[in-house]
């Protein structure tokens, strides 16, 4: 298995001028911050900062870069700073951040995949255990002073069993290696599982969750939070699962319905493991209440999935990546909002001399006749006398607008490619 975690890499930078301001509200990593500070970006840190605190922070420093963890992203937070190019999820899921308001304002929001997979894999099977052999249970008796051994000797066990996993991105299949391991078989429903897929992971997949949900002797659900996956664990599951079966979730508390969890857990006698609820603390508040967590065989444990130090440097040292990219090309990589429109609908492609007012030419004509630029780019050739952009517009060109970009003496060629 590899290692989850990178080294920063050693860069040296004479340069004294700030590239970019980097607001950063949780903690972070020493060494990324040095190798930021190395490529010229001025640093702010307050792993305090949230809601007006943020707000503030945000206004007076005015950065090009936010990165949070946990901390909740709103659009008055992007409206304080007239420079927000890039907000960076710190982990796998962006749910906190309002991703709506980020792409209305054409402010790019990344998050560092897979970083956490191990993690969160390994807490799971932390709950499976603990669900299986009742191992809270079992040291609350003794440092009781209980000795009980006839009553938790009553194991399952695990091997030759069946776990369903409820998605396959990169924590479910660490969750499929560590199954395989234990001698379980394994079933997976995902929305772009193919059998194909499932056959080269040794796992056989299900038709829906309700396939699953009948066939699991453990369910472990492992999606992220959307409109589509709100409450995806519901009454209709829960009826489906065996008598006596496991439930772990250490995804989103919004994927579950709590109540009809809590009802499974006292009529079916299922054993539950808990990383996330439907309703958290805020970042500082230290207390807690829910109602599921005082049912009887439910563990829970206070949404650390992501949190080791293996982890957090991994995922420190992508956001540093992500930073780097960003600084030195103007990408921004893993953009979670960037429109998935099919690029190749209509193209217009331009080859044309490489000098300055060509493009400009192509620009006017096409805000004149009304037809906007979606996307661009201009591959220079070597030599750098020619060139060729490549423009993905909203609608088609009439013959006679392309004849008028033409007409600039400096335009070599006009190709347009659409399949409408």
């Amino acid at each position: 298995m590899s290692s989850q975690t990178a080294e920063i890499p050693d860069f040296e930078c004479t340069s004294t001028k700030p590239t970019a301001v980097v607001l950063i509200a949780d903690s972070f990593q020493s060494a990324g911050i040095d190798y930021l500070e190395s490529l010229g970006c001025k640093i702010v840190i307050d792993p305090a900062l949230q809601g007006d605190l943020l707000v503030s922070a945000i206004e007076n420093s005015n950065p090009d870069i936010l990165v949070v963890r946990s901390t909740k992203v709103t659009a008055s937070m992007m409206d304080a700073s007239e420079h927000l190019s890039i907000i960076i999820r710190a982990g796998a899921g962006f749910d906190t951040i309002d991703i709506q308001s980020a792409s209305s304002r054409g402010i790019s929001v990344a998050n560092c995949p897979r970083k956490n997979s191990v993690a969160v894999a390994e807490l799971t099977w932390g709950l499976i255990l603990s669900c299986d052999r009742r191992i809270p249970d079992q040291v609350i008796d003794l440092k009781n002073g209980c000795w009980d051994k006839n009553e938790y000797s009553k194991a399952q066990g695990l091997f030759g069993r069946t776990i369903g996993i409820i998605g396959l991105g990169g924590i479910g299949q660490e969750i499929i290696t560590r199954a395989q391991a234990f001698g379980m078989n394994v079933i997976a429903w995902s929305r772009s599982l193919t059998d194909v897929q499932a056959e080269q992971l040794g796992i056989t997949r299900c038709k829906d969750v309700i396939e699953l949900a009948k066939e699991s002797d453990v369910v472990s659900v492992h999606v992220s939070s959307s409109q589509e996956t709100k409450q995806l664990i519901n009454e209709q599951f829960l009826a489906a699962m065996k008598d006596n079966a496991i439930f772990i979730n250490t995804s989103r508390g919004s994927v579950v319905d709590e109540a009809s969890l809590a009802e499974a857990v006292r009529a079916k006698g299922l054993r539950v493991g808990l990383d996330v609820y439907e309703q958290e603390p805020s970042s500082g508040d230290n207390t807690f209440y829910s109602p599921i967590i005082k049912e009887q065989g439910v563990y829970g444990t206070h949404h650390v999935g992501a949190s080791t130090s293996q982890a957090q440097e991994a995922i420190a040292t992508e956001a540093v990546r992500i930073i780097e990219t960003f600084v030195r090309e103007g990408r921004v990589i893993h953009c979670v909002n960037q429109s998935m429109k099919d690029s190749t609908a209509v193209m217009l492609s331009i080859r044309h001399k490489n000098l300055p007012g060509v493009l400009a030419h192509v620009f006017d004509e096409l805000s004149i006749s009304g037809i906007n630029v979606e996307e661009m780019e201009n591959i220079l050739y070597k030599g750098e006398k020619a060139a060729c952009a490549r423009i993905q517009l909203s609608t088609i060109p009439t013959q006679q607008q392309l004849t008028v970009i033409k007409s600039n003496e400096n335009i070599l060629s006009v190709t347009l490619t659409t399949q409408q």
